[in-house]
């Protein structure tokens, strides 16, 4: 304990200490809450939604009594009573703030009862997960404690859209293979995106969420936007959706350039370039150049004499990206090939991104490097970063079982804290220091004869590995000596909730990516749990863990160890690592690869040197602390952007309004700003209007250019006097409405375009010692000025040109 802490106090000690006074509070109220009958229950939620509405409390007035009413909900509809400790979850979750819950500690419940009592106000609250699986099992299994206290419950996924309704289908026996709790689809009833959208509670993705946002602000009518605004969000496994997946910007995009056939030509042409001679690769930046004598080799190859000059640099961009793919891209660790499609694997949770493409040409290059259809590169329409999209929402809360390694970026980012929540019962899984051997041969050797040992003896193993490539390597060892085993990867995810269900009963022996690491529960003895198994299981010491390889951050590892030891369940993790790992290869440094030329031991004995695992955590400490550079650098050219999405967002939600006057007066600042640079140019005023030959004459003789202004004003007036004597007004406002959004949306996806281009730009700047950020800004903001002078010339330019019928 700190000096500080000693004069001060614990700090966490003082939070828990108010969680806890609340929590008596609510256990108080569960004597008189429970004599309440169903109607009664339904009657309190309209009873605080109109206090809510009056103003006559606030939340936090009606908290103790709200939690207690889902609690007991809870208890009635899924037979579970949330712990103690769950109640100090949801009170963090309503406080804005993360709760970091170990495995098997309930996040998904505790997430309820913030949902429902911020829920009260009818804003709206979003749950975000990870994927649609999750979505509709929440939807369902959680529904039924809101449906039963009168809160509706939507539900958005990838191409589908639901109302949770008790009378929707047939209720049957179909339980779900991972949480042995009933999620009939049936319950899920299809309706619109707005439909769901509408409901007290939304279950959904947060590339659903963050995609429909982007949507929203393409539409033509209000009527067809799908959300509702950003009340409060609570993101489960937040560390993986607002840190592992902010690197990469959603982008709505459509079919652009067709630039095959160059990716085709530099898949050739790289395989004849040789490494530290033609190119240079910096694998810790994840960057590949070519060097001058590279650059000579390739214009030989290509007969040309400056590349530069001959082609420009656009081609050779298509180059670099040829020679990242071959280089720093691997089949089956970053990337599969599947129905002659490349599709991404998520680095972090060892699943396929689907729908996801790599930016800037990479994704062309890799499917040309791979010979499948090489796709054009893509048009973007629309971006954001999910750092500024779940900026978005008033209060944002999140919940995971690895948090407080990343605490300084939630908080410096998110403005987010964290807090580690006490388990139900005492931790007893034991970890392990790692193993570490010299060679990665002698690394799986000791994996496959650890696993055999536990398999002899019947003790369920998990053990997880980085990448598919890995993963089958291992299963082949595990074949080879005979040892039952089940396999997980991104290739074979369809069986993964039968697999992962019976990953804790005796003898069951699997082998994951990191799929199996996060939000995954393993029950001892099988799921439904077998009694007498689960004791014997947890006899021989509960499930073994057994971790292939460090990963970048720790938060993944600790997410592995964390799928042992639930509930108090015994359990052991252990990491068995070699020297020619990734990590230690790439950011172990010189000093260890000496220690391991010095060492005289056998291959076949670990190394238990202070000096290797202390390099192992630097060399993941500095792992974290570049791709949080690499997260910072991203946030700060999409600040940029943000601003300029704002802007141009808030007009086009401006222009939705059915206001005719509003937009009109809109449309005639554009209109008499333009007129007032044109005066003496009768030929670009046409451009404009039609002139008739007394206004040409008018303006002719017109002795200032005040009084040319003057007529030109007046005649655009008498103009569109004679449009809305001919038309609706309704109509008019539709004319207005689509001549505005045109112009802006079109000038919007150039401005894109060009920044994406500056972007690119600005980095070459750094070589001459100038800031790529403060110049990215500066000539961001001077392309932005000229996006309004575009969108405002077309807007005056078209309005007296297009008419609509009724």
């Amino acid at each position: 304990m700190s000096f500080l802490s000693k004069i001060l106090g614990d700090p966490l000690a003082k939070t828990l200490k108010t969680y806890q006074s609340l929590v008596a509070s609510i256990n108080d109220l569960e004597p008189s809450i429970e004599k309440l009958n169903a109607s009664q229950m339904k009657e309190k939620t309209l009873a605080f939604k109109q206090s809510l509405q009056d103003g006559q409390a606030s939340l936090d007035d009606i908290l103790p009594e709200a939690f207690a009413l889902a609690r007991e909900a809870a208890r009635r509809t899924l037979g579970q009573r949330p712990y103690d400790a769950q109640l100090i979850g949801g009170l963090v979750l309503h406080q804005g703030k993360i709760a970091e819950m170990k495995t098997g500690e309930g996040k998904t419940l505790a997430a309820t009862l913030p949902a429902y009592l911020n829920g009260l106000t009818g804003k709206g609250v979003h749950i975000v997960t990870v994927n649609d699986y999750l979505a509709e099992r929440d939807a369902v299994w959680m529904g039924q404690i809101y449906n039963y206290l009168g809160l509706s419950v939507g539900c958005i996924v990838n191409n589908a859209s639901y109302l949770y309704d008790e009378n929707f289908g047939k209720e049957d026996d179909n339980r779900d293979k991972v949480g042995g709790f009933k999620v009939e689809k049936s319950f899920l009833r299809p309706c619109s995106r707005k439909e769901a959208y509408l409901a007290d509670i939304v279950y959904g993705t947060n590339n659903e969420f963050a995609f429909d946002y982007l949507r929203d602000n393409m539409v033509f009518e209000t009527g067809d936007m799908a959300q509702r605004g950003f009340n409060f969000a609570v993101v489960d496994e937040i560390d993986s959706i607002l840190i592992d997946e902010a690197r990469t910007p959603l982008i709505i995009s459509q079919p652009g350039l067709e630039s095959s056939n160059y990716y085709k030509e530099f898949s050739r042409i790289v395989p004849q370039l040789k490494k530290d001679i033609d190119f240079e690769v910096d694998e810790k930046a994840k960057s590949a150049f070519l060097t001058e004598p590279g650059i000579e080799k390739v214009e030989k190859i290509l007969g040309l004499k400056n590349i530069y000059e001959e082609k420009g640099m656009r081609y050779l961009h298509y180059l670099e990206q040829a020679l990242r793919a071959q280089t720093l891209f691997q089949r089956d660790r970053d990337y599969l090939v599947k129905n002659n499609e490349v599709l991404i694997i998520d680095e972090f949770t060892g699943r396929i991104l689907p729908g996801r493409r790599y930016s800037g040409g990479l994704h062309q290059a890799l499917e040309a490097k791979e010979r499948v259809e090489v796709k054009p590169e893509s048009k973007i329409l629309a971006t954001i970063t999910f750092q500024n999209y779940f900026r978005l929402y008033q209060k944002l809360a999140g919940m995971t079982g690895t948090a407080l390694t990343s605490a300084e970026e939630f908080d410096k980012v998110y403005k987010l804290a964290v807090v580690p929540v006490p388990t139900n019962k005492p931790m007893s899984r034991n970890d392990l220091s790692d193993l570490i051997y010299k060679t990665e041969t002698a690394k799986f050797k000791a994996v496959v004869a650890e696993v055999k040992d536990c398999y002899k003896k019947g003790q369920p193993v998990l053990v997880g590995t980085r990448s598919v490539e890995k993963n089958e390597y291992l299963s082949k060892l595990l074949a080879r000596e005979g040892v039952k085993h089940e396999v997980i990867n991104a290739k074979n995810h369809a069986r993964e909730g039968e697999i992962i269900a019976q990953a804790g009963r005796l003898f069951a022996v699997t082998v994951a990516t990191n799929m199996a690491g996060r939000g995954v529960d393993i029950v001892l003895g099988g799921n439904p749990p077998q009694i007498e198994e689960a004791e014997k299981v947890k006899a021989l010491g509960g499930l073994r863990i057994i971790g292939t390889e460090r990963h970048e951050a720790r938060r993944i590892d600790n997410q592995l160890r964390g799928r042992a030891g639930r509930q108090g369940d015994p359990g052991l993790s252990q990491f068995f690592v070699s020297l020619e790992d990734e990590l230690m290869r790439i950011f172990g440094g010189d000093r260890i690869k000496k220690l391991m030329e010095m060492m005289k031991i056998p291959e076949d004995q670990p190394i238990t040197a202070k000096i290797i695992n202390s390099a192992l955590e630097k060399a993941q400490s500095k792992v974290e602390g570049l791709n949080f550079d690499a997260r910072q650098h991203v946030l700060e050219y999409d600040d940029v952007m943000a601003k300029h999405r704002f802007k141009i967002y808030s007009q086009r939600a401006q222009t939705l309004i059915d206001d005719y006057q509003q937009l009109k007066d809109f449309v005639w600042q554009i209109l008499e700003k333009e007129l007032s640079g044109l005066t003496e140019t009768i030929e670009e005023i046409k451009t404009i209007m039609p002139l008739s030959e007394e206004i040409i004459k008018g303006l002719q003789e017109a002795k200032d250019q005040d009084k040319a202004l003057q007529i030109l004003n007046n005649h655009a007036k008498q103009l569109w006097q004679e449009k809305e004597a001919q038309d609706s007004q309704e109509n008019l406002l539709r004319l207005l409405r689509f001549v505005v959004l045109r112009c802006l949306d079109f000038w919007w996806i150039e401005h894109l375009i060009n920044m994406d281009h500056l972007k690119d730009s600005v980095n070459l700047r750094a070589y001459g010692g100038r800031d790529p950020l403060a110049e990215y800004k500066t000539e961001g903001h001077q392309l932005f000025q000229e996006l309004w002078k575009n969108v405002n010339s077309q807007i005056a330019r078209t309005i007296f040109k297009v008419s609509f019928t009724a």
